[in-house]
């Protein structure tokens, strides 16, 4: 069943229900101020760091689990029934009518009761630190109405871990001001912090509220604030214990007429010489109060949204397709591009999944994400790229996260995750693939951040290689260390103690655990590295990193290979992990993806071999499983994967992150078809049919989808922040359409199912726009055989790099 729909021309997606089966959320903010908001009105706000900088409390895993958020309450005066047009924090009363729309960056709620209509738009502006609220109130009674709207939300005290734990200090230091309407929130202030939030009202106020108990009444909760039950706020100040923002606004409407209150929350810094008014503790308002005098004026907001679209019109202007199949255009050129950009942005830090305190930006996960962000800012890519490096150690190794507010190394969580090197030779890849930017090779770049320890960026390139082949195994195969993309494979735990973290925890020492994923990863980024010296003219080098690779495919085949599919890996003791001499666990994704990714079995044939075992063994109606058959039981030789119950997550959960790799995969021998239908079964708008079984929101990607084992087969938990996002991305459009940057040129080079005619795409690259059309010659069963470049034929596959500002036309035929 569906609770909504895709409007396609407003770039939405229409909730019609506010019952979802879980929270279906948005984003605001793309720069550095970011919120979440769900499709009922929960979530919070934080600048640049979810955890060290969040403005509003949020109740993670709570009873209903969507507790806190921003919330307007609509009260008719006249009578004392009141509502919150969010639908939630007062589900109890009913709504005549509801919709959220979800957008790009921006989320719209309206609901109506009694025949008042409410609407909140919210949206972060561009360029600013702050968020809108705009809130319009129409009455549809044929007679006058007198109401009050209260707005509400609970601040954070900053640091959301120390505000969730350490009550005994945070009960007494909670500040606020309220000057001229506007509610300033300044605790800890007055010691070491420079930065305040405020909450802002466009309207006179009848009242307003900044202490929780004052506004909710003793042993209330959000669902019947007193204030709001008695029509009037208390006026009350915060002093310690839980400070809130609510201002009171009294509207009289007229029959027909509709009233716009904009309400603003936002983050500010000041000098730290000028923190105070002279001569007291007041807080300086003086660069704060211009912005929001700004902001709280209506036109500034309405063009504030119309900035917000142009933005998003230029990011997704950058590639735009047209298939065959609408469930494919709608995710590339909307959904699955948008987020990409989120996930860039967050990482894995903040989701309705992840708080925001337990993990930061990480090393693997963002040179990932960027592989499907770079066409869009490649600007942005390149500053990442730089911030990643910089946490890099001198050995090659690396921190696995980093905090993205200080951009330091996250000692809690550590290094030794032996893939986390080479993803960074894969991110610079694309970077230079994208761009053609060879400069930023060049780019000084510290070693853990430290000052005087620069070296160019190519070297930590190098470092990055270096560190597996120093690494290596009694079978020639990279250790794997804490783990590998896979972080529940612990290969070297032995953890017996409950709640010790199977990431961190100190690892056995003399074991000889391998990786075969690592391997044909490594293949992948040697190759890389091979074509990134050859640009440089560094030929020695190329050839050296080309042996290497070919030395590693080597010891794939032969100590990778078990017959039918590629390994896994070799434990502690050396015994093999993914084989079919093992009783569970036989068959891994991880590797048939990864190692035909760097090219190991294409041509003597094996590629094909694990993919047909993957289709054979892997493969359900929801997507493919990681591995087969599940772990019954707790393993202690192998860590977190089988401590999860069969089907679930890194225990042959549908992990769906890997599934692109496979998807590639058939792509690169040819397997069209096959590509395509493990493409569409991941498609969330091909998904939506199904929504009571996903329940994830059906506009993005999840993490995992439970595996044939479980009892919930089909259902979807961790969406948005996901590599799933990026990885899908390159799929569908690097490998099955198959254009495809390249450091020379845009590769065309589509593998398409079998019924697709042809398709179009419209794809900027380097200043320049290509025009590119792909048509399928009757019974073709190929790869391109023919390719037009402005009327002229080009020999290969490979469109030269065009004139900046050019509009380049491009026929490709499928012969």
């Amino acid at each position: 069943m569906r609770y909504g729909h895709f409007d396609d021309d407003q770039r939405e997606y229409v909730i019609e229900r506010p019952d979802t089966p879980l929270p279906w959320i948005n984003y605001l903010g793309t720069e550095a101020y970011f919120g979440i908001v769900s499709n009922t009105g929960g979530g919070y706000s934080f600048y640049r760091d979810a955890r060290l900088r969040r403005l509003t409390r949020y109740r993670y895993n709570n009873a209903p689990l969507d507790v806190g958020g921003r919330y307007v309450y609509v009260r008719d005066d006249a009578t004392g029934d009141y509502w919150s047009p969010t639908w939630q924090p007062t589900p109890e009363r009913e709504l005549d009518d509801y919709e959220c729309r979800h957008g790009l960056s921006y989320t719209k709620i309206a609901s109506s009761r009694g025949g008042i209509r409410a609407e909140t738009l919210y949206f972060a502006p561009l360029g600013e630190t702050l968020e809108v609220w705009r809130v319009r109130v129409t009455n549809h009674r044929d007679t006058p109405a007198e109401l009050s709207l209260f707005s509400s939300i609970e601040f954070c005290l900053w640091d959301a871990q120390d505000d969730a734990t350490n009550y005994q200090r945070n009960f007494s230091t909670g500040q606020v001001e309220v000057v001229d309407g506007v509610i300033y929130h300044k605790t800890e202030y007055r010691e070491r912090r420079d930065h305040f939030a405020y909450f802002a009202c466009s309207e006179p106020l009848a009242g307003f509220d900044t202490s929780r108990e004052a506004f909710l009444g003793a042993y209330r909760g959000w669902d019947r604030p007193a204030a709001v039950e008695r029509g009037s706020a208390a006026g009350s100040i915060a002093h310690g214990w839980q400070p809130i923002g609510s201002h009171h606004v009294r509207l009289s409407l007229a029959a027909g007429e509709t009233r716009e209150v904009v309400f603003l929350l936002g983050y500010a810094e000041n000098p730290r010489d000028a923190k105070f008014d002279p001569g007291s503790q007041t807080l300086n308002k003086t660069l704060v109060r211009p912005v929001i005098d700004r902001w709280l004026r209506p036109e500034t907001v309405e063009q504030g949204l119309t900035a917000l679209k142009e933005y998003w019109d230029r990011l997704l202007g950058g590639l735009r397709v047209r298939t065959p199949d609408g469930d494919t255009d709608r995710m590339v050129n909307v959904w699955n591009a948008y987020q990409c950009l989120v996930t860039f942005n967050m990482s894995r830090s903040a989701s309705f999944y992840e708080s925001g305190i337990g993990r930061g930006m990480g090393f693997r996960d963002s040179n990932q994400d960027l592989l499907g962000f770079v066409h869009m800012v490649p600007e942005r890519a390149r500053e990442r790229i730089l911030d990643i490096a910089a946490t890099q150690k001198e050995t090659g190794g690396a921190y696995h996260q980093y905090q993205p507010l200080t951009k330091r190394g996250n000692n809690d969580i550590g290094e030794g995750f032996n893939d986390d090197p080479l993803w960074l030779i894969l991110g610079v890849a694309a970077y230079l693939k994208e761009t053609g930017d060879l400069a930023l090779l060049d780019e000084p770049v510290p070693f853990d951040n430290e000052p005087g320890s620069e070296v160019p960026l190519y070297e930590h390139l190098r470092r990055s290689l270096r560190y597996t082949l120093e690494r290596l195994g009694p079978h020639g195969l990279p250790l794997i260390g804490r783990a590998d993309w896979n972080d529940c494979l612990n290969l070297n735990c032995f953890s017996d103690t409950p709640g010790e973290p199977f990431q961190t925890t100190e690892n056995a020492t003399g074991g000889v655990a391998e990786s075969v994923f690592i391997a044909g990863q490594f293949v992948l980024a040697a190759k890389e590295l091979a074509g990134i010296a050859g640009l440089l003219g560094r030929d020695s080098e190329e050839v050296y990193f080309r042996a290497a690779a070919e030395k590693m495919a080597g010891s794939v085949a032969e100590h990778g290979w078990d017959g039918a599919w590629f390994r896994r890996a070799y434990d502690f003791y050396g015994n093999v992990i993914g084989s079919g001499e093992n009783d569970e666990g036989q068959i891994f994704i991880e590797p048939q993806g990864m190692c035909i990714l760097g090219g190991v079995g294409i041509d003597d044939g094996l590629a094909q071999r694990a993919l047909d075992s993957v289709a054979e063994r892997l493969a359900t109606p929801h997507g493919i499983v990681l591995q087969q058959p599940a772990y019954s039981s707790y393993r202690i030789e192998l860590g977190e994967i089988s401590s999860y119950p069969p089907g679930y997550k890194e225990n042959a959960g549908i992990f769906c992150h890997t599934n692109p790799w496979i998807m590639i995969a058939e792509a690169i021998v040819g397997n069209g078809d096959r590509a395509f239908d493990y493409y569409r079964r991941l498609n969330p708008s091909a998904r939506e049919e199904i929504s009571e079984v996903h329940r994830c929101e059906p506009y993005v990607y999840a993490q995992m989808i439970a595996g044939k084992d479980a009892p919930t087969h089909g259902e979807a938990k961790n969406s948005w922040l996901s590599g799933t996002a990026a990885w899908n991305f390159v799929a569908i459009t690097q490998w099955i359409l198959g254009v495809r940057p390249d450091f020379e040129g845009l590769r065309i080079d589509p593998v398409l199912p079998a019924g697709w005619p042809g398709f179009e795409v419209t794809r900027s690259f380097r200043g320049t726009t290509y025009e590119i059309s792909v048509r399928r010659a009757e019974g073709a069963t190929g790869r391109v055989t023919e390719l037009l470049v402005d009327g002229v034929p080009v020999a290969g596959n490979l469109v030269p790099v065009g004139a900046p500002g050019a509009v380049v036309r491009v026929e490709a035929v499928i012969g």
